[in-house]
């Protein structure tokens, strides 16, 4: 395997070995899932040097932990494809053996670390400051910097994990065929995609269709017609609402995301033993707190009181210096990244769907962005997005190749990367204003 030692050694060279964006590099020392986000390279270019900085340079935590934060990170979405990696990786390092044995073969200062790690994964919102302050407590005790750096990394191999499975690379890296199989039938994309559908449709009955009559997938909305919502909405911008409006909005589309319900499988697959010993409670998994009739509703994170640009920057940087210039500069990356075409056709403002996705996606984690109208996203996205989007941010595990093909059918292949690389940031950032907030909260 390819270890990340080898892997920076080539950053240098990077730049020279794209190819454009339709054509990933055929640099071969790339890994493949690097390969994949090399499709666009004024991304890949700070997603590297954001990994090598967290991963090579300086920093509070020793490399040994840095390592081994990542595969129990990867772990809990059970991305076997990452656990692999970084195990070659933490040993070519020098890393204690016995420790890939489990965590119970690991430090107690690093194990420590576990509950964090499950409580980012899964359900951020019930992360406290009581949490923060049980690690800088006591026998084994963590700085503050290194709680920072560890949830830099915590944070990082969560939303890369859902960037491989929702590029549906984990069958193809697993040398898995690209079928689905359930009770031992094997199901063709049609019938797969109408069992999603029907699971939808029998609590929408108002939806529609989404084969043709020649049994093909045909989009729930074609490219033509969503660039034709983007411009009408461009066009409306002169239209303001009132807050009160504007919070209905978002606590709707909260609650529509709440009830859509992710890609399902039969049954879920238990932790296989290999990725097990690196899990604490394996049945701690994302719950939908915005459902009706659900019970202790969180507050809603609101970008106002607390934002990646007014405070998070400015904390991570101070506690795990520069670490904030390299996250910022990715984060933007995604989100700006814009080639003015969708589907073939040029000259396109995609800004609109751009921000809706990723605004979709934070809130789906509780977050609301104060200044945005949340009306948009369900004018922009199409049910089937919105499901994918859900499954790849809270189940990620569960995304097949099958899901890949079947979202979004017009777009091509380096759009629909993408499309994932905004749920892999906007994702990251989610987890970490949580992280952030309550370490502010503990610190004052």
């Amino acid at each position: 395997m390819y270890s990340m030692v080898e892997y920076y050694s080539d950053m240098g060279q990077i730049g020279q070995d794209y190819g454009s964006k339709n054509s990933p590099t055929d640099n071969s020392n790339l890994d493949h899932v690097t390969k994949v986000i090399a499709y666009h390279p004024r991304y890949l270019d700070h997603f590297l040097s954001t990994q090598k900085f967290v991963l090579q340079c300086d920093g509070p935590l020793p490399y040994d932990y840095r390592n081994y934060i990542a595969i129990m990170a990867a772990a809990r979405h059970k991305c076997t494809y990452l656990v692999n990696l970084y195990e070659d990786v933490f040993l070519r390092n020098g890393g204690d053996p016995s420790w890939l044995n489990g965590l119970e073969h690991i430090p107690a200062k690093l194990r420590a670390i576990s509950d964090i790690n499950k409580i980012l994964a899964h359900r951020p919102w019930l992360l406290n400051k009581g949490h923060i302050e049980r690690l800088t407590k006591g026998q084994n005790s963590w700085s503050l910097s290194e709680v920072v750096h560890a949830i830099v990394l915590i944070a990082h191999y969560h939303s890369l994990s859902s960037f491989v499975f929702s590029c549906g690379l984990t069958q193809e890296l697993d040398g898995i065929s690209h079928k689905v199989i359930e009770n031992n039938n094997v199901l063709t994309q049609k019938t797969a995609f109408n069992r999603l559908n029907d699971l939808y449709n029998s609590q929408h009955p108002d939806s529609h269709p989404q084969n043709g009559d020649d049994g093909n997938i045909r989009p729930e909305v074609t490219v033509d017609a969503l660039m034709q919502r983007m411009k009408r909405l461009s066009e409306k911008n002169d239209e303001a609402c009132s807050e009160t409006e504007l919070s209905n909005r978002f606590k709707h589309v909260e609650q529509q995301a709440a009830e859509l319900p992710p890609v399902i499988r039969d049954a879920p697959a238990e932790v296989p033993q290999q990725l097990g010993r690196y899990v604490d409670d394996p049945s701690f998994t994302y719950q939908d707190f915005a459902r009706r009739g659900a019970e202790n509703i969180p507050q809603t994170f609101r970008i106002q009181d607390y934002s990646w640009d007014d405070h998070g920057y400015s904390l991570v940087n101070r506690l795990y210096n520069d670490v904030g210039f390299y996250l910022d500069e990715k984060f933007r990356a995604a989100y700006n990244l814009t080639y003015y075409t969708i589907a073939g056709r040029t000259n396109v403002d995609t800004s609109k769907f751009r921000r809706a996705i990723w605004n979709y996606i934070q809130c789906i984690y509780g977050i609301r962005h104060d200044d945005y109208d949340y009306g948009e996203v369900n004018q922009l996205l199409d049910r089937s997005l919105k499901m994918f989007i859900k499954t790849a941010c809270c189940f990620p595990e569960r995304i097949t190749k099958l899901d890949y093909d079947s979202v979004l059918v017009e777009l091509q292949h380096s759009e629909k990367v993408h499309i994932n690389l905004m749920i892999l940031e906007a994702r990251n950032q989610a987890e970490l204003l949580y992280a952030l907030r309550e370490i502010m909260r503990y610190m004052t």
